[in-house]
Formats: C-alpha cells, sequence, structure tokens
C-alpha cells in the first residue's frame, strides 16, 4: 500500500503549492515570495530584516549617504517659484523681504519708524512682529528692472546654489545640509535687522549661500583635501564680500558665512558616536536660540526708539 505524499504550501500564499524553503527561517516559498540570496532563496521577510541589520553607510558628519542633491534642487525650485510669485504679484516683495521697521500713512506712503507714530499709520518689519520676513527674504530677488542685477541677481544666486549645493549636500546629508541652509539665512537675516538702516529692504539667498560657501571651506579641511583651490575660492568669496559692499548687503553674506561657519564647526568636529546627532542637534538649537534672541532684542530697541532716526 502507497503512502500519500504530503504537499507543502507557501507560508504567505497557503493555497500555493512550494517545494523551495527559505534558507534562513527554512518556511516554504513560492516563486513570488523568493529572493535571490548568496546561497539558494529568502523570503521577503527574512531579507527585510537582512537590511535592517546592516549598517548604513553615513556621512563624515554622521549623515545619511545621497549621491543626488535633492535638497538643493527642491531650494532652486523653491526660489523659482517665489521669484515667479513676484513677477505674478510684486506686492510680495514688499510683504516679505527683511525689514526693520517703517511706518505705512493713510495714503499707502512709507515712512520712518516713529515708536509714537498716529492711530492712522501702522508699523511693517519684525519690530510689528513680522518675524516670518527674517527666513522669507532669504527666497526673494530683485525683480527684472529693478537694483544693480535685476534678473541677474536671481540667475547667479541659483547657479552659485547649484554649484555648491551639489558638493556639500552629499558630504552632509540632507537634514543637515537643510539644517544649515535654513539657519545661514536666518543668520544673514538678523545681521541685517542688527547692522542695516531700519527702513531699508533686503532679500537673496545670498547670505545661505555665503553659509554653503563656509561649509565647504571647513568640510573640506576636515576630510583632508587639497585646500589650493579651495583656499583660491574663499579668496573669491571674500573678495567679492568686500568689493560688492557698495552695491550688495554685506551684512547677510557676512552674517550667512558666519553662521554657516559655525553649524559646520559643531558638524564637522562633534565625536563620532551614538550621541552625536543629538551633539549635532543641540549646537543647532543653541544657535538658532541666540539668533531668536538677538532679533527680538533688536526688535524691542527698535519698539522703544533706541536708535536715533
Amino acid at each position: 500500500m502507497e503512502s500519500e505524499s504530503t504537499v507543502t504550501t507557501c507560508y504567505r500564499h497557503p493555497k500555493v503549492e512550494s517545494y523551495v524553503s527559505c534558507t534562513r527561517c527554512e518556511r516554504y516559498i513560492c516563486p513570488d515570495c523568493m529572493r535571490e540570496a548568496a546561497v539558494g532563496h529568502q523570503c521577503v521577510e527574512c531579507v527585510k530584516e537582512g537590511a535592517r541589520s546592516v549598517r548604513q553607510a553615513r556621512t563624515i558628519v554622521g549623515g545619511r549617504i545621497s549621491a543626488t542633491p535633492l535638497v538643493t534642487s527642491v531650494l532652486i525650485g523653491l526660489n523659482v517659484l517665489a521669484y515667479v510669485a513676484e513677477l505674478v504679484r510684486p506686492e510680495i516683495v514688499d510683504r516679505f523681504a527683511m525689514l526693520g521697521a517703517r511706518m505705512v500713512g493713510p495714503d499707502g506712503g512709507y515712512y520712518v519708524y516713529d515708536p509714537g507714530y498716529p492711530s492712522d499709520f501702522h508699523a511693517e518689519g519684525v519690530v510689528a512682529g513680522q518675524w516670518e520676513r527674517l527666513l522669507t527674504s532669504g527666497f526673494l530677488h530683485l525683480p527684472p528692472t529693478e537694483g544693480t542685477f535685476g534678473l541677474l541677481h536671481v540667475v547667479m544666486n541659483m547657479l552659485s546654489l547649484w554649484q555648491l549645493g551639489r558638493v556639500v549636500e552629499p558630504m552632509l546629508g540632507r537634514v543637515r545640509y537643510l539644517a544649515l541652509y535654513l539657519l545661514a539665512t536666518l543668520g544673514g537675516s538678523v545681521f541685517e535687522l542688527l547692522f542695516t538702516e531700519q527702513h531699508a529692504e533686503s532679500l537673496g539667498a545670498s547670505g545661505a549661500i555665503f553659509g554653503l560657501g563656509a561649509a565647504y571651506y571647513v568640510l573640506a579641511r576636515r576630510v583632508g583635501a587639497d585646500m589650493r583651490s579651495v583656499n583660491r575660492f574663499m579668496v573669491f568669496l571674500l573678495l567679492w564680500l568686500v568689493l560688492s559692499a557698495s552695491i550688495t548687503s554685506w551684512q547677510g553674506h557676512l552674517g550667512g558665512l558666519l553662521t554657516g561657519a559655525a553649524v559646520t564647526l559643531a558638524y564637522a568636529y562633534t565625536p563620532r558616536g551614538p550621541r552625536q546627532a543629538l551633539i549635532q542637534a543641540v549646537a543647532c538649537v543653541g544657535l538658532l536660540a541666540l539668533l531668536a534672541a538677538v532679533a527680538v532684542a533688536r526688535a524691542s530697541e527698535l519698539a522703544g526708539g533706541g536708535v536715533p532716526q
């Protein structure tokens, strides 16, 4: 008398006969559940478990490695979209550019800020609680027919952002890179608030770009790169900061440069280990708190009329 053979089925698809087992868990798997392995086949769950146990490659500062400068591309896209929005609605510039303080009269005209302004006037700028200007100004650029550069303002900044971003972003990882960019933007705006005439508008991504330039220098030294070309780049960047001071915002450039350098130093020289990311995050939050405190103090000074008009 012959015995009936046992039919084995896939553990994920019980109705499908299977005679191949996973080399790790030894459960039977059908062709849809098979994944090639160094020896034999593995099931889907074992492949996922193996992927989780493999240590992910990290950048020199502990970020996830990414060959594609995705954040840089998104930032360029946001800047371009903001520029198109400016062309459609020019009033966006007046509302979101960096501005310390000014008054708007009943006639719609702009006036130098006075803490005791009449009731038919209203204040604009950081002094009026428009804190978003510290960040939004970094995504706006001069209209095509205004300023020294016009359309070249946004074109030159976006080209510079691409050239620096595609180098710095892979070295930092996306999250750290984005934090650096935003903090450098804020740093440039805070310097504008401190050292620019309170009623003067300023805008542009230059502060963040100078921050990326500082990051490029710090990271190059950290990895032991050939510094000759890096030093030439920094000399050009500093010369541009000085020589363009009469036609561009040296305050925003310097603020972005110093902030970018501070953030990247914290990234690059934090000891590796399980607390590396935490220490870096604390450094960034601390710098953010410092910039916020300086901005609040300056806004309070302007509101109280502590600066000569």
